[in-house]
């Protein structure tokens, strides 16, 4: 009899991330990503759920709205600068600049738009305002080890946890 998804199971999963208006495929991930089912926030509610029974080979398509795991897009994060003023080595698409408010707390800003003149960067999570599919592949279910356990997913020092898109929001 095959291992189920449950609390204190050690489970790895594919998945892609897919645009449900425009049905582009966002992201993919085709090494497994593991995690301690049950321990911890590693997942959200919405996907954790949805995964209990599961075994490995089964494949299962979450829709998700983005807004109620990231919040609403929220455009006084976006910035724009004359591009003199970026240090070069964030004057790249996709490069991500970590910036501190006054009370100390971090978000990370995505820079989305350059020209000759400006540099635009971006801090709402990159899938706020979208409604996604999640499609997910079980690839391992098994009992976690203690330090698996104690850890809440992988304890090799190369092995990859859950992806950031399906991490709980910071709040």
């Amino acid at each position: 009899m095959q291992d189920t998804i449950q609390d204190n199971k050690y489970v790895e999963v594919t998945y892609t991330i897919t645009d449900q208006k425009s049905g582009q495929e966002i992201t993919a991930v085709e090494f497994p990503i593991g995690y301690v089912h049950g321990v911890g926030d590693a997942l959200v509610p919405a996907v954790t759920d949805q995964l209990v029974g599961k075994s490995v080979g089964d494949e299962i398509v979450i829709p998700i709205d983005c807004n109620e795991i990231y919040g609403p897009r929220d455009e006084g994060l976006v910035f724009t600068d004359y591009i003199e003023n970026v240090p070069h080595d964030f004057r790249e698409l996709g490069a991500t600049i970590t910036m501190e408010n006054a009370q100390g707390q971090t978000r990370d800003f995505i820079v989305t738009r350059i020209d000759e003149k400006t540099l635009t960067v971006d801090g709402n999570n990159p899938l706020c305002g979208r409604k996604v599919l999640f499609t997910l592949k079980i690839v391992t279910v098994r009992d976690a080890t203690e330090e698996e356990l104690e850890a809440g997913g992988p304890v090799q020092a190369d092995a990859p946890d859950v992806d950031s898109i399906l991490m709980q929001p910071l709040n």
